[in-house]
């Protein structure tokens, strides 16, 4: 449990969010949230990100080792929560970061924490806030979260098809492929109340990259580039959608690579 004087944590301010906390605890919560605005604009950014996480590593927590994930929740003593009963989605999450703490401990990590402190986005646009909720969601990528055989041309299409029919897209596996990088699975994500179209592939030498596509009516814009969380991100916009290409290789491949799929997106 945090002080009085320290400032909460992701998983302090998630569990305001869900009324997990005492009512002494959130009292103390809503006292920071009012005086600091770092704590607020986090407040707010957990409480708006809506992407699917148990959705994306479903894969890998089918292999998390069951019986010592039952195991380390047993061994965790139980807080009173301040409402009668946990929300239901709270449960889901709660029981979706144990399994990744049991892959953890089985060796199959995905990353050190489901979501770290950001930094502030540098820009309050619809389209910084949304590459900022990406970023957090790709920095818990890793190479074993990729494993496995691609997928053929047949079973990329049938993937990529549910994103053509919710962002209004003509997404071919020739149009999403990146040279020299394997592509791995097409998902349909949700990003405050909009869809998202994520496209992940596996570089051999930097590991996890991902496309990610959303609906856009701010204009287009030509390519620029950022670091996130670590990952260079080449991002950029038309008339209708936002693009992102994100990933931990060097700002000159992803450049390229963005530029290529630019090209083929457009066309």
């Amino acid at each position: 449990m945090t002080t009085k004087h320290t400032i909460p944590s992701d998983e302090d301010l998630t569990a305001f969010i869900d009324g997990e906390l005492t009512a002494e605890e959130a009292a103390r919560i809503e006292a920071i949230v009012n005086e600091d605005e770092s704590t607020a604009e986090r407040l707010e950014f957990l409480a708006r990100a809506s992407l699917p996480f148990k959705q994306a590593f479903a894969p890998l927590l089918s292999e998390a080792p069951r019986e010592k994930l039952q195991a380390m929740l047993a061994a965790i003593p139980a807080q009173q929560s301040a409402k009668s009963g946990l929300a239901p989605a709270f449960a889901s999450r709660r029981r979706f970061l144990g399994a990744l703490a049991a892959s953890l401990v089985a060796g199959i990590a995905i990353d050190r924490a489901v979501i770290g402190i950001g930094a502030r986005f540098s820009a309050k646009d619809e389209n910084s806030e949304w590459r900022a909720v990406v970023a957090d969601y790709i920095s818990l990528y890793t190479a074993e979260t990729l494993a496995g055989p691609a997928p053929g041309r047949e079973d990329q299409a049938a993937q990529l098809g549910p994103l053509d029919e919710k962002l209004g897209l003509s997404l071919s596996p020739e149009a999403v492929s990146l040279p020299g990088i394997e592509f791995k699975r097409a998902l349909l994500l949700q990003y405050d109340g909009k869809a998202l179209a994520q496209i992940a592939y596996l570089d051999p030498e930097t590991g996890p990259m991902a496309l990610c596509i959303v609906k856009s009516d701010k204009g287009s814009t030509a390519p620029d580039l950022e670091s996130r969380k670590g990952m260079n991100v080449v991002y950029w916009s038309n008339a209708t959608h936002a693009f992102m290409l994100i990933g931990r290789i060097p700002v000159d491949r992803v450049q390229e690579l963005a530029e290529n799929a630019r090209s083929r997106l457009s066309s």
